[in-house]
């Protein structure tokens, strides 16, 4: 618990000495996290918003039983997790089409406005950020990309690194990780993001642009919401697949290296969690298992933060299962505590895959800008990873045990 009050005392320092939004934005953080994770009337609230999630996010069950056949669960992630992603585009796309995702959005990104006092369009993607992802996010303030500040234009990449989509929340709530901290923590992360952005890059230009929108037919959107989903879940198909097989080969290599100093057990796991062992500490992980952290934080910012979750579910199922603590000397699960700062630390798009998707997608859009977009992106990928790990120290700060 120290190292975390440390860390966010020294956050707080900083934001007083910078300027405003930073100062509002991590205040608001905090508000977030202890209304959600402090009060028992915050988690109620937001636990009952959580299971309706979940219940709404099963009705995929049935177009996946239907093209799939019955033993579609056999096949968990393809065929049970993959759909999900497909039937929540669908439906964000109706919701967009129909004006209530853009009052939503809009409400949020004015509340950020008003008491952080960032611009309408940073503000805007923000919000945006806490529902989709940070390719499509952008695409609410399209029209203006060409005409934002560089600091504007780094707040907008750095709210897409530090939050995740809500397209695949679902996926990473169906594979264990608690729904109530995913939807926490891209909450917290919003505002994060625009203040972890000013400090990084603070504004030094007039904005000079406000917002509109846009509508279409209500069966072409959901036509399009399902069709749009086809390159989002090959892209999670290709990118794990791919991924994975390189980290075995990589291991595979790591072991034989290892094995010419007698040490057969080294892997990237291992490597990455030496590294990140001391920041997941300071994040306010238990230090019996900041070791595991660390490991996990490696796997999300060099690959991304699918294979993360997909290793933190093991570790939750085997807490679950009430296994051996350790297995041949490797400790095989963690305190529900360092679980859930974990969950707050990883869920967020910041790592090198993320990378290359924001420079290409923001090209993209604003040509114009590219050079701006490739010069601030790794800038905004570190600020956007420092966010994440802002909110898993609130988190870990403010949690109370009773409630969770």
């Amino acid at each position: 618990m120290l190292p975390t009050l440390v860390a966010c005392l020294i956050s707080f320092s900083i934001a007083l000495s910078v300027s405003l939004p930073v100062f509002w934005g991590i205040g608001i953080q905090f508000i977030l996290g202890l209304l959600t994770l402090r009060t028992k009337a915050g988690f109620d609230a937001f636990n009952w918003l959580v299971i309706q999630v979940q219940t709404f996010l099963e009705y995929s069950d049935e177009g996946a039983k239907f093209v799939f056949g019955d033993k579609y669960i056999d096949h968990f992630f393809a065929f049970k997790v993959l759909p999900i992603v497909v039937f929540f585009s669908m439906v964000m796309s109706v919701l967009y089409h129909i004006g209530l995702m853009q009052w939503i959005i809009k409400k949020v990104g004015w509340v950020m406005e008003i008491t952080m006092g960032t611009s309408p369009i940073e503000s805007l993607v923000a919000a945006g950020n806490i529902f989709v992802g940070q390719t499509e996010s952008p695409l609410l303030v399209r029209p203006y990309l060409a005409s934002v500040t560089k600091s504007e234009l780094h707040a907008i990449m750095t709210a897409g690194f530090s939050t995740i989509a809500g397209s695949v929340l679902g996926a990473y709530i169906s594979f264990g990780i608690s729904s109530s901290h995913l939807l926490t923590a891209s909450v917290m992360s919003a505002p994060a993001a625009l203040a972890i952005s000013k400090l990084f890059w603070p504004e030094r230009e007039t904005s000079r642009v406000s917002l509109t929108g846009d509508a279409k037919n209500l069966l072409e959107a959901a036509s399009q919401g399902a069709s749009a989903s086809i390159a989002l879940v090959a892209n999670i198909a290709v990118n794990l697949i791919g991924f994975l097989a390189l980290l075995a080969f990589f291991d595979a290599a790591l072991s034989w290296l290892g094995n010419m100093f007698d040490y057969p057990q080294l892997s990237f796991k291992i490597i990455c969690a030496y590294v990140f062992m001391p920041l997941s500490f300071m994040i306010g992980v238990d230090w019996e298992d900041s070791f595991l952290v660390g490991g996990l934080l490696g796997y999300k910012t060099f690959f991304n933060e699918f294979v993360a979750y997909t290793n933190l579910s093991k570790l939750i199922t085997n807490r679950k299962n009430g296994g051996p603590m350790y297995l041949e000397g490797e400790k095989q699960y963690m305190s529900i505590r360092s679980e859930t700062i974990a969950t707050y630390a990883l869920c967020g798009f910041a790592n090198f895959g993320s990378l290359g998707l924001v420079i290409g997608g923001l090209t993209s859009m604003a040509p114009s800008r590219k050079s701006d977009i490739a010069g601030g992106a790794f800038r905004a990928m570190i600020a956007g990873t420092v966010a994440c790990f802002m909110t898993a120290c609130i988190a870990g700060t403010v949690r109370v045990c009773q409630y969770l």
